[in-house]
C-alpha cells in the first residue's frame, strides 16, 4: 500500500482523496454487515456512527449532545431507496442537508431528541423519536425485527420499547465495519497525522523554561487549527513531577530545566482522528529519563515489529510488561500505559490491545486497519517518565507507520547552554559533578568540624558525560 501525503484542498489536477468514493464504502460496508447479521434495522445516535453512515456533519459541539440520529434499515428490498438511510437533524441543519449533502437530499429531516436531559420527560421528545422509528419500519415490514442501537438515553429507549420494538446492541455491528479503513480514510488519518508532525515541530523550537503547559497546549492547538484542523479535541501536556503518575491532563505548570515533558496530540481533520504522544526533555536530560525512554522506545519497537495480517493483539501484548513490573497491582490499574487502540473517526475503535483482554480474547490483525501503540515506561528516580506513541496501518505484507516527527531518540529541546568551556552537554547529572579542588576542601572542612584527625571521605557524584 502506498500511502500518500497531499495538501488539505481538493484540486482539479490531481487525484486526492475521493470524497464520493469515501462516502459510497464506508455506506456499502456497513449494509453488508447488517445483511449478514440478524438485526431489522441500526438506529445509531453516536454522532461518528452517524457521520460513517450518511457523511453529514454539523460541528463538534454536537458530539456528545446525542441527539442526531439516522436510522439504517435492512437492505435487499424491492425498492432500493426504502434501504438507504433517513436522518434526523436539528431543524435548519436538515434543511442544508437537503440543499448541499444530494445523497441524503428528503431523506434529512427535522427532528429533535431530549438533548441529553435538557428536555423534560413532560415534553414528550422521546415519545416522538420512538414514533418517527416505529412509522419507517412499518412502512418497510422491519418492525417486528430487532433494532441495533449504539448508544441512546434511557427515555429514548423506554419509549422505543413501549412502541414494541424489541433492542439490541448494535455497537458492536457498527464497531466492526469502522475496524477496517478504505482508501480515503487511511489517506484523510495519514493527513491528520501530518498536521500533528507540523505542531510537534514547532512545540520542540518553543517549549524553553517559563513556557507553561498551557501555552504549549495553545501553540499545538493553533498549528493544528491554521492547518485546517476541525477539531483539536485535547493536547495533554505532562511536565516534570506531573509524568509520574500519569494525569492525562494539562496544566499551568511551568517548564523547568531538566524537566520531561510528554505530549499527546489529539485532533481531527475531515472526522479523522490522531493519538500521538511524544516526549522532550527541556535544557538537558537526567540519565534516568534517558534509561527510562529507551525502555518505553524498545517495548514499543517489540509491538511495533509484530504487526501484519495474520498476527493477533495477543501477540502483540505479550510483549509488554506485566503491571507489577512497573509499579502497579494488576493490569486494569495501569490500563492504558502498555495500550494499543484503531483510531478512524474516534479516537478508540477496534482493535483494542492490552494485556487486560487481549492476551485471553485475542484480536486477528487484518489489511487496512489502522491503530496507535502507546507505551510507558518510569524513570528510576520516581517522578520523571517517558511516553511514546506510534500511528500504524496495516498493509497487505506488514505496516507502515504514519507518525513522523523523530522519536527513536529522546530530543532536548530549549536553547543550548554555553559555558566558558563550550555547550552544556544535554544529558549530565542533576546534582553538580565536583571537582577535585571541591572534594579536598568539603573533606578537610569535614575532618575540622568532626574533630577527627583523619579525613572523612565522601561519595563522589558520577562524573558529567
Amino acid at each position: 500500500m502506498a500511502l500518500k501525503t497531499y495538501g488539505t484542498m481538493a484540486v482539479d489536477w490531481e487525484q486526492r482523496v475521493d470524497m464520493e468514493r469515501l462516502r459510497r464504502q464506508r455506506l456499502d460496508r456497513i449494509k453488508t454487515l447488517l445483511a449478514r447479521s440478524e438485526l431489522g434495522s441500526l438506529l445509531c445516535f453516536d454522532m461518528n456512527n452517524v457521520r460513517y453512515i450518511t457523511a453529514t456533519h454539523i460541528g463538534m459541539w454536537a458530539q456528545d449532545k446525542v441527539s442526531r440520529f439516522t436510522l439504517l434499515p435492512q437492505s435487499g428490498r424491492a425498492d432500493s431507496e426504502m434501504d438507504e438511510p433517513i436522518m434526523w437533524d436539528f431543524g435548519s441543519a436538515a434543511k442544508h442537508h437537503q440543499l448541499y449533502c444530494p445523497w441524503m437530499g428528503e431523506r434529512s429531516r427535522a427532528g429533535i431528541s431530549l438533548l441529553r436531559g435538557a428536555m423534560s420527560p413532560e415534553m414528550g421528545r422521546a415519545e416522538d423519536v420512538a414514533r418517527k422509528i416505529k412509522v419507517e419500519l412499518e412502512m418497510r415490514g422491519l418492525h417486528k425485527e430487532p433494532v441495533g442501537i449504539d448508544v441512546i438515553e434511557p427515555p429514548v429507549l423506554f419509549a422505543l420499547q413501549r412502541e414494541g420494538l424489541t433492542i439490541v446492541d448494535g455497537q458492536q455491528l457498527m464497531s466492526d465495519a469502522r475496524a477496517i479503513k478504505t482508501e480515503d480514510e487511511i489517506t484523510l488519518l495519514n493527513t491528520s497525522s501530518m498536521m500533528v508532525d507540523a505542531a510537534y515541530d514547532e512545540l520542540y523550537r518553543a517549549m524553553k523554561p517559563g513556557m507553561s503547559e498551557n501555552q504549549c497546549v495553545g501553540l499545538a492547538s493553533k498549528v493544528l487549527y491554521d492547518l485546517g484542523s476541525e477539531y483539536v479535541e485535547g493536547v495533554n501536556a505532562i511536565s516534570g513531577e506531573r509524568c509520574n503518575p500519569h494525569p492525562h491532563v494539562f496544566s499551568d505548570r511551568v517548564l523547568r530545566p531538566g524537566d520531561p515533558a510528554y505530549f499527546d496530540i489529539l485532533h481531527s481533520y475531515m472526522g479523522y482522528r490522531t493519538c500521538y504522544y511524544r516526549t522532550f526533555s527541556v535544557g538537558f536530560a537526567s540519565h534516568a529519563l534517558v534509561d527510562a525512554y529507551k525502555r518505553c522506545r524498545e517495548y514499543l519497537d517489540a509491538a511495533i515489529s509484530l504487526v501484519r495480517p495474520g498476527r493477533t493483539t495477543g501477540e502483540i501484548a505479550s510483549v509488554w510488561p506485566k503491571a507489577q513490573e512497573f509499579g502497579f497491582p494488576n493490569e486494569e490499574a495501569c490500563f492504558g500505559l502498555q495500550y494499543g487502540h484503531g483510531i478512524g473517526l474516534a479516537i478508540w475503535e477496534k482493535p483494542v490491545i492490552s494485556r487486560l483482554v487481549s492476551i485471553e480474547h485475542s484480536y486477528e490483525i487484518k489489511p487496512g486497519m489502522v491503530f496507535a501503540l502507546e507505551t510507558f515506561w518510569p524513570s528510576s528516580d520516581g517522578w520523571s517518565a517517558a511516553r511514546i506513541e506510534e500511528e500504524i496501518v496495516v498493509t497487505e505484507t506488514g505496516h507502515e507507520i504514519i507518525t513522523r516527527f523523530p522519536a527513536e531518540q529522546l530530543l532536548v529541546a530549549g536553547q543550548r547552554y554555553y559555558t566558558v568551556g563550550g555547550p552544556l552537554p544535554a544529558t549530565r547529572e542533576t546534582e553538580p559533578a565536583l571537582s577535585p579542588r571541591v572534594i579536598e576542601m568539603v573533606e578537610a572542612s569535614a575532618a575540622i568540624e568532626t574533630g577527627r584527625p583523619e579525613r572523612v571521605r565522601i561519595e563522589t557524584v558520577v562524573a558529567v558525560e
